[in-house]
C-alpha cells in the first residue's frame, strides 16, 4: 500500500475494470480494501505497541499476557467491521475528506471484535480460531508446559477472559484517540455503546438457545443474528460510520444504512451457519460441523426441523450428543435432505435483494454506494 494514500485524503482506487476480471465493482473494493485493512493493521500495530509495553512495567508476566492479547488483534480477520464504518463515513462524506482523524474509531471496531471473539470462544469451548488454539486453549497449554499448580482448563478460561476484557478498554482508549469535535465523539460513543449492548444482548440468545433448544425457533434463531451479528458486523458500523461523518440520528440516510445493515448482517450469519457444518477446516480455520456436535439451534438447523419428515425429525434429535466424525457427516447430509440449505440459501439471495434495494433509495457518494453493493455479495458468498 501506498502510505501517503492513506495519510492524504481519499484512499486510491483502481479504475474501473482493473483489480478480478474486469469486474469494475470487485477492481473498486479490491483497491479500497487492501488500502483500508493495511491503515487499520498499522494503526492497531502502532497503538498497540504502545500498550504493551506500558502494561510491561507492571510485571514480566504482565507484558507477557499483554503481548497474547496483542497477538489476538492482530492475527488476521478480515476487517469486516472497520471496512463497513469506514463505508458508511466515506457515503456521507464523499472522497476529499482526510481519513487520519477518523482512523482511530474504525480500528477501535476491531478490537471490540477481539474482545467478542475471544469470550465467544470460552463459551463455546472452541478449540480453534482462524486455524490456531484459541485464547483459553492456548494459555492452558502454556499453563501445562510451565507446571504450574491448579487446572489449566480453568486457568486459561479465566486468562481468556481477562484478554477480552482487556480488548474492550482497548477499544474504549483508543476511539478517544478519533480527531473529532467533542459533541459529534459523544454522538460517536452513543452509537457505539448500542452496539455492545446488542452485541451482549445477541450473545446472550445465542448462548440461551444451547440451553433451551426445545423452545427454539426459526424466528428466534434470526433474532440472535440480528442482534450478535448483524447489530455489530454490518448495522451499527455503518450507522457508526454516518456518526463520524456527523449525520443527525433522524436523517434519511440513517434508515436507508439501518435498513441494508440488518439485511446484510442477517445474510452474513446466515453463511456463517452453513459454513458451520459444511465450510472448508483449511479455509475457515475451525473444524466442520461444530454445529451439529454441540446441538446450537442455529437458523440452519431450525429450518432443517422445520422442514424435515418425523423420521428426519428423530435422527437430527441427536445433533448435540457425542458424535462420531461419520454421525456428524450423515446429519450434514440429512439437512440438505430436508431443503434447509436450499431455503438458507434463498433467504440469504432474499435479505441481499433488500439490502440493494435500500441502496437505491440512500442519497450517497458514488462510489460508496458501489462499494457497499459488492460488499453485500462479498459478505454473504463467502468461504470463511
Amino acid at each position: 500500500m501506498a502510505n501517503d494514500a492513506v495519510a492524504g485524503n481519499a484512499l486510491s482506487v483502481a479504475p474501473a475494470g482493473i483489480g478480478d476480471g474486469d469486474d469494475p465493482v470487485r477492481g473498486v473494493l479490491a483497491a479500497f480494501t487492501r488500502d483500508l485493512i493495511t491503515a487499520v493493521d498499522e494503526t492497531l500495530a502502532g497503538f498497540l505497541a504502545t500498550e504493551v509495553a506500558s502494561l510491561g512495567g507492571i510485571d514480566a508476566a504482565m507484558g507477557g499476557f499483554a503481548a497474547t492479547a496483542r497477538d489476538c488483534v492482530l492475527a488476521g480477520g478480515k476487517r469486516v467491521r472497520p471496512t463497513f464504518a469506514y463505508w458508511g463515513w466515506r457515503g456521507v462524506v464523499g472522497g476529499d475528506e482526510p481519513l487520519p482523524p477518523v482512523l482511530p474509531a474504525l480500528a477501535a471496531l476491531e478490537l471490540l471484535h477481539t474482545f467478542a471473539l475471544v469470550h465467544d470462544d470460552v463459551m463455546d469451548a472452541s478449540d480453534t480460531r482462524r486455524g490456531l488454539p484459541t485464547a483459553h486453549r492456548a494459555a492452558a497449554e502454556r499453563h501445562r508446559a510451565a507446571g504450574h499448580a491448579g487446572d489449566p482448563d480453568r486457568f486459561g478460561e479465566a486468562v481468556a477472559v481477562l484478554i477480552g476484557d482487556l480488548c474492550m478498554v482497548w477499544a474504549d482508549r483508543l476511539l478517544g484517540h478519533a480527531a473529532l469535535p467533542p459533541a459529534r465523539l459523544l454522538d460517536v460513543r452513543r452509537c457505539y455503546d448500542q452496539m455492545r449492548v446488542e452485541t451482549v444482548a445477541g450473545q446472550f440468545l445465542d448462548v440461551l438457545g444451547e440451553h433451551d433448544a426445545a423452545n427454539w425457533s426459526v424466528d428466534r434463531a434470526l433474532r440472535v443474528a440480528r442482534y450478535k451479528t448483524a447489530s455489530y458486523t454490518v448495522q451499527r458500523p455503518l450507522l457508526f460510520g454516518a456518526c463520524l461523518a456527523g449525520v443527525a440520528p433522524d436523517a434519511p440516510l440513517i434508515a436507508a444504512y439501518t435498513r441494508y445493515g440488518l439485511a446484510v448482517g442477517e445474510a452474513f450469519q446466515l453463511c456463517d451457519d452453513l459454513l458451520g457444518v459444511y465450510g472448508d477446516p483449511e479455509t475457515t480455520g475451525k473444524p466442520a460441523g461444530d454445529d451439529l456436535r454441540t446441538g446450537k439451534p442455529t437458523a440452519l438447523l431450525m429450518v432443517a426441523r422445520q422442514l424435515a419428515t418425523p423420521a428426519q425429525r428423530r435422527s437430527l434429535d441427536r445433533v448435540g450428543e457425542a458424535l462420531t466424525d461419520r454421525d456428524v457427516d450423515l446429519l450434514a447430509e440429512l439437512v440438505v435432505d430436508t431443503g434447509a440449505v436450499h431455503r438458507i440459501g434463498r433467504m440469504i439471495d432474499e435479505r441481499v435483494t433488500e439490502a440493494l434495494t435500500a441502496l437505491e433509495s440512500a442519497s450517497i457518494d458514488e462510489t460508496a454506494r458501489i462499494a457497499l453493493t459488492g460488499l453485500a455479495t462479498a459478505a454473504t458468498k463467502r468461504r470463511a
